[in-house]
């Protein structure tokens, strides 16, 4: 059961990290560069999972998925208690980690570099593939650990979503809950190790890429 849960949780993660990537790139590279009215609603929107409490997020989302929604009218898509609800839940909570340090990564791009590509004839695409994305790799990876760590985490608002069902949604978080609850204490012993292993292995990854040559161990 400990490594049912441990496995599921790694696919739930790798599928919210898929999509923090797809939208969270975009999103923060529009408010690194772009003006435009509302950017600061969309900002504050952005950061809404940070300071909400799990409970709230998970009922926004049980709003968002249930039978209710538009998602289930139009596309006919059941996605509550299943571990696609999970990592949609994943996902949320760890956006505001990957856009905002994306963000802050963009943001210390020299975009005279860019413009002289641009000037040497290089296509848009080519100046964000090989001038943007380069320089703000660093901060980019370090996003992604950062976020991909939170949503391995998630806790309340997955239980909302996709419940707590051993082998279909049962996370390693909501597993250490469980073992706590019926008192097997080794197991849960066990699960907090490697998920502290796990955290303190990405916390270093961001620290090291932060770090200088002559900084790093």
């Amino acid at each position: 059961m400990i490594w049912s849960a441990f496995w599921l949780s790694l696919q739930v993660t790798s599928t919210a990290t898929l999509g923090i990537i797809i939208i969270g790139l975009p999103l923060a590279l529009l408010l690194a560069r772009q003006q435009f009215r509302g950017k600061l609603i969309l900002e504050t929107l952005l950061n809404l999972p940070l300071v909400l409490p799990p409970t709230v997020i998970g009922y926004y989302l049980l709003l968002t998925l249930g039978r209710s929604s538009p998602i289930y009218s139009s596309l006919r898509l059941d996605l509550l208690f299943t571990w696609q609800a999970a990592a949609i839940a994943a996902m949320v909570v760890g956006l505001p980690l990957m856009v905002q340090t994306a963000r802050a990564a963009f943001e210390e791009v020299d975009r005279e570099v860019e413009a002289a590509a641009r000037l040497d004839g290089a296509a848009g695409w080519q100046v964000w593939w090989y001038i943007t994305l380069p320089l703000a790799q660093r901060g980019i990876l370090a996003g992604l650990i950062l976020s991909s760590a939170r949503a391995l985490g998630e806790f309340g608002a997955t239980l909302m979503v996709a419940g707590n069902i051993p082998g279909r949604t049962q996370t390693m978080p909501l597993a250490i809950y469980d073992a706590i609850q019926a008192r097997r204490y080794a197991d849960a012993q066990i699960m907090v190790v490697v998920m502290t292993g796990l955290a303190f292995a990405s916390l270093w990854l961001i620290y090291r890429l932060g770090a200088t040559p002559a900084r790093r161990l």
